[in-house]
């Protein structure tokens, strides 16, 4: 089902449900930490105070009942093991909150990361060929790692120490005013300060950190498409150009970089100042108090430390407010993901019979507003059972009926129809209609596995059978068998260690073993030469007698058997007929085929 996050805070609430729980207790854990935190300056002032220099007791009513019960001051202070006990204790009980709290947080970020990662992958792989189109494969990557890394340590960070310091805060405040008000509200002056001049600088960091991740993914794009293209540069010599391309963007990416780590200097910097300033005027102006008899020493040492506490978590708060500018950049990339619209079927869609007749009704298609019209008023009459050769030169629209078929793409309303038999297409549950037109494209995609496991690919148990029976009809079998390793021989990223003509096979072999109703074709038989070229279409013949098959090709010799040929030009279909028939006619397919006859002779 699509999802919609009109803002980042319902997508963020979205992915924490399986961690939130973690974060609630970490949460819990921290405020203890912070409370036990709180004992100890007070009592190191209860010490110096009331047990060695014999003034009032500023404890508490209960705690007070403690001491007493313990055997009062006295007794304490012929025994000060008891306040280093007491000390140690604390510190123990601190550490172990501490200890949970972290391990709270890391198992509800690290539940976090896997649940974005998750939907994010099941969210892409629904996501329309179109969407796939206009995105860069590095940029997609960039997101579903580095951004998906910045909102996971702004929760668990940022986002949970921000509870922490508000508690720290609000507990340090209480106990430093009832020590001094006057040293309190000097401090407190400067918490506006910080916040004020944090979002001073919000807006300037979001903007940089947002043009930091473009840029990022601009050269993850880069990077990506020539590693996946690294034959292709190095067959042009392109080396050098690529080599400068990259480095012009990796330049510009460190720039970029170098004037945010500015702004974030400039940042700390102030923040530093400011907190400094605070730091010495409590120093100095407690001290003044202190020696004025104003305030005691063990109250003078108590106040510092927690004014010490507070340093560090009031800057925390400027720290989260520059890390939510970042992880905002980061939220809204995901968040465009999200709410890219998903393949989905119609309410009521059908899963009809597939041994039909295809049938194209005034197809016409661009590829976007501004694009010219690929496929101009396109019809025609696939048989079911029959094979169907189209061609056309590049660019005429061939590929395209095809993906229109298989609703790689959709139809725009008013723009014509695909059945199969008297069911629209659109009408269709996507998964029934795939999993029933398979598809052999120019230059097949295989996966860093053995040859058995990419030809069994759709299966969810290997049969080596099928994946021999499958092998041979492809004329992959006699190739496989020269293998060392045989069906377990391993292919590299995108079958790199096959030759051009051997993965087309092993594509071909891929969508036979589906056993489908109908079999596309896509010019998949480009890389092989005339003898291999004819012996699978007389395999394939034999195999595919009750099959609807479509051929795509550029290659005569490869359709001239077909019961329809279909010639296209520009969009348009200017021809059809039998082989013989579109000889007799002497028209564009003629003419095609004296240029090749020779060649093929």
């Amino acid at each position: 089902m699509e999802k919609k996050f009109n803002t980042r805070s319902s997508m963020i609430f979205f992915f924490v449900r399986g961690s939130k729980r973690y974060f609630i207790m970490a949460v819990i854990f921290a405020g203890l930490c912070v409370l036990l935190d709180m004992i100890n300056p007070k009592i190191i002032q209860y010490t110096v105070d009331t047990v060695l220099n014999d003034n009032a007791s500023s404890l508490p009513a209960f705690l007070e009942n403690i001491v007493m019960n313990i055997g009062g001051v006295e007794y304490i202070k012929s025994h000060l093991y008891i306040v280093a006990l007491a000390v140690i204790v604390v510190a123990l009980l601190a550490g172990v909150s501490r200890y949970l709290f972290r391990t709270l947080n890391a198992k509800g970020a690290e539940t976090l990361v896997k649940r974005m990662r998750d939907v994010l992958f099941d969210q892409i792989i629904h996501l329309p060929f179109a969407w796939h189109n206009k995105n860069h494969t590095g940029d997609i990557i960039q997101r579903c790692t580095s951004d998906v890394e910045v909102i996971k340590n702004f929760l668990s960070e940022q986002l949970t120490n921000l509870f922490r310091v508000v508690i720290l805060m609000v507990m340090s405040l209480y106990f430093m005013f009832r020590i001094d008000v006057r040293l309190t509200l000097i401090s407190a002056a400067f918490f506006p300060v910080i916040i004020l001049y944090s979002l001073f600088f919000h807006n300037k960091i979001a903007s940089s950190f947002m043009e930091v991740d473009e840029m990022e993914g601009q050269v993850s794009a880069i990077a990506q498409e020539n590693l996946t293209g690294v034959r292709v540069v190095r067959a042009f010599g392109r080396e050098k150009y690529e080599k400068e391309r990259f480095e012009t963007k990796n330049e510009e990416y460190m720039n970029t970089w170098i004037g945010l780590m500015k702004l974030l200097s400039s940042f700390w910097a102030t923040g530093d100042l400011i907190s400094g300033l605070q730091v010495m005027l409590i120093v100095v102006i407690g001290g003044y108090f202190c020696v004025r008899g104003e305030m005691t020493v063990g109250g003078y040492i108590a106040f510092v430390s927690y004014n010490s506490m507070l340093t560090w978590p009031v800057r925390m708060l400027g720290r989260v407010i520059s890390e939510m500018s970042k992880s905002g950049v980061s939220i809204d990339r995901i968040r465009y993901i999200m709410n890219s619209e998903i393949e989905v079927d119609k309410e009521n869609a059908k899963e009809p019979d597939m041994d039909k007749d295809i049938h194209f009704e005034n197809v016409s298609f661009s590829y976007g507003e501004d694009s010219p019209e690929v496929l101009d008023d396109v019809s025609f009459t696939v048989k079911a059972g029959t094979t169907v050769g189209i061609l056309g030169g590049t660019g005429s629209g061939k590929s395209t009926l095809m993906y229109l078929l298989d609703r790689l793409y959709n139809i725009e309303p008013d723009c014509g129809d695909i059945k199969i038999g008297s069911v629209n297409i659109a009408d269709i549950k996507m998964e029934h209609l795939r999993k029933n037109i398979g598809m052999v494209l120019q230059e097949p995609y295989l996966f860093s596995s053995t040859l058995a496991d990419n030809i069994a690919i759709t299966r969810d148990k290997l049969d080596m059978k099928d994946v021999r029976e499958a092998s041979r009809i492809a004329m992959l079998d006699e190739a496989i068998e020269k293998f060392s390793k045989g069906y377990e021989t391993y292919v590299g990223e995108r079958g790199v260690t096959l030759s051009g003509g051997q993965k087309q096979r092993a594509a071909i072999a891929q969508m036979l073993i589906r056993k489908p109703k109908i079999m596309v074709f896509d010019d998949s038989l480009s890389a092989v030469d005339s003898e291999t070229d004819a012996k699978i279409r007389a395999a394939l013949n034999e195999k595919t007698e009750n099959t609807t098959v479509i051929l795509i090709a550029h290659r005569i010799t490869t359709l001239m058997k077909a019961d329809n040929i279909i010639v296209m030009d520009r969009g348009r279909i200017v021809e059809s007929g039998t082989h013989e028939e579109l000889l007799a006619a002497g028209g564009q397919y003629s003419k095609i085929y004296k240029l090749q006859k020779p060649q093929e002779a």
